[in-house]
């Protein structure tokens, strides 16, 4: 499946995005072609899904965000030696690109 899609937002923090689009711009393009919701539209309109399943789902989507933020947040970060550690569940049959989970890395700091 190939979608094309809209930038609703900048590129970074710095690039909030406001200074070359118009709030009118943004609520044209996700009424008329935001690829999400003409999905939904169709799946409806087929009888694949309802609209009430599909807000279950949202919802659903939206905890597993919100838990996987806070999760992401509250985690102590590991230390600088294990970056490269546990990349893969389990380790690749092949080696990407040179990468070696046991070489050590030199400490930047």
């Amino acid at each position: 499946m190939e979608l094309q899609t809209y930038r609703y937002h900048g590129h970074s923090m710095s690039d909030p995005g406001v200074s070359y689009r118009t709030r009118e711009e943004i609520q044209e393009v996700r009424s008329k072609s935001d690829p999400i919701m003409l999905l939904k539209d169709r799946m409806v309109n087929s009888n694949l899904a309802s609209v009430e399943e599909l807000k279950e789902i949202d919802v659903e989507v939206k905890k597993e965000i919100e838990d996987a933020a806070q999760f992401a947040t509250a985690d102590p970060e590991p230390p600088l030696q294990e970056l490269g550690y546990r990349i893969y569940s389990s380790d690749p049959p092949f080696e990407v690109r040179g990468a070696n989970q046991w070489i050590k890395f030199k400490s930047v700091s």
